[in-house]
């Protein structure tokens, strides 16, 4: 999921400044065919006081198959449930792709469905991927989901069909949209032990895996990953776990050569727990560094081979060595 964040300042909306506790997440579709999440800042980034848009209207994300595009930030009231869910919920609109129309309504004229399967997978898994990161950020689970249609039928939004009037062309509805989440929200939530252990002195390793420092944040450059481990330097700020884009995170103060072991000044740089591999903990206890190795030169060519050899272990954290020939 590629997360991009530029907030509607011009909105009435963003303007309000009021502030919500999110309790779910209302997902909606923008019944405005081939219109994708980069195009909506343009349209909407409007004041409807001075005259500049014919809506009150704002979301916290509109969401394609390529990208998703914060425009308010997480915990704003916006103005996109029509009823008391703008209270409680954090909207997300999915654009629809091209190609079609609508009358009466929500009826969609021209909608081809195996033509649009892909772009509708790719679009259904990145609002799964941001459920999934906001569920994790605010405590919530797959059951506090749910669309505009759902909430209308609750009475806390107004009479809207989305998502459903779409989610079944493509055999879904909102319910496997909630498994989906669910499952995703499994999966990231297995086993933590080499996650939730990495703490300050730690050596460690940015996975090759690892795209970007945190979910919504800045991409992991190569160099990082090939040349140096890290060290970690700082785990907190201000006594608390430091969470970013709903993940813990780490702070890489320190560089330690792969091939030296020397440290130098490291990229200062905060990034997931997740996307890190622990080298050498510094709660190993002082038993477990103080392993020996019997090292005989004549098992290599020659003497610099074993001298290479004993550096090399050394550089991994072993103290001690007898070597004879």
């Amino acid at each position: 999921m590629k997360l991009s964040t530029r907030y509607m300042t011009r909105n009435d909306c963003y303007m309000a400044g009021r502030k919500i506790a999110p309790k779910g997440i209302m997902i909606h579709s923008t019944a405005t065919p081939g219109v994708m999440a980069a195009a909506w800042f343009s349209r909407w980034n409007k004041s409807y006081q001075a005259g500049e848009i014919n809506r009150q209207v704002c979301v916290h994300a509109f969401v394609d198959d390529k990208e998703v595009w914060q425009y308010l930030p997480w915990d704003h009231r916006g103005w996109h449930a029509g009823g008391t869910a703008n209270n409680t919920h954090i909207g997300i609109e999915i654009c629809e792709p091209g190609g079609f129309s609508y009358s009466g309504g929500s009826n969609m004229v021209g909608y081809n469905v195996t033509k649009n399967e892909a772009y509708f997978r790719k679009a259904w898994q990145n609002a799964v991927e941001l459920c999934v990161m906001l569920c994790q950020k605010y405590g919530l689970t797959e059951r506090d989901i749910l669309c505009h249609s759902e909430g209308s039928r609750r009475g806390i939004a107004s009479n809207h069909a989305d998502v459903m009037h779409w989610f079944v062309k493509h055999k879904e509805s909102t319910e496997t949209f909630r498994a989906a989440v669910r499952s995703a929200l499994n999966k990231s939530s297995g086993p933590t032990e080499t996650i939730s252990s990495i703490r300050v002195g730690d050596v460690v390793e940015v996975k090759s895996s690892a795209n970007a420092y945190y979910p919504g944040g800045p991409s992991i450059p190569d160099w990082v990953k090939r040349n140096s481990y890290h060290k970690v330097t700082q785990a907190v700020s201000n006594g608390k776990p430091v969470v970013r884009g709903g993940k813990e995170c780490v702070l890489l103060g320190r560089k330690v050569d792969k091939g030296s072991g020397k440290e130098s000044a490291g990229i200062m740089t905060w990034i997931e727990k997740g996307a890190l591999r622990t080298i050498s903990s510094s709660s190993t206890s002082p038993q477990e560094k103080q392993k020996y190795y019997r090292v005989q030169v004549g098992a290599f060519t020659n003497k610099n081979n074993a001298d290479t050899l004993l550096e090399k272990l050394k550089t991994a954290g072993f103290e001690g060595f007898i070597k004879y020939e």
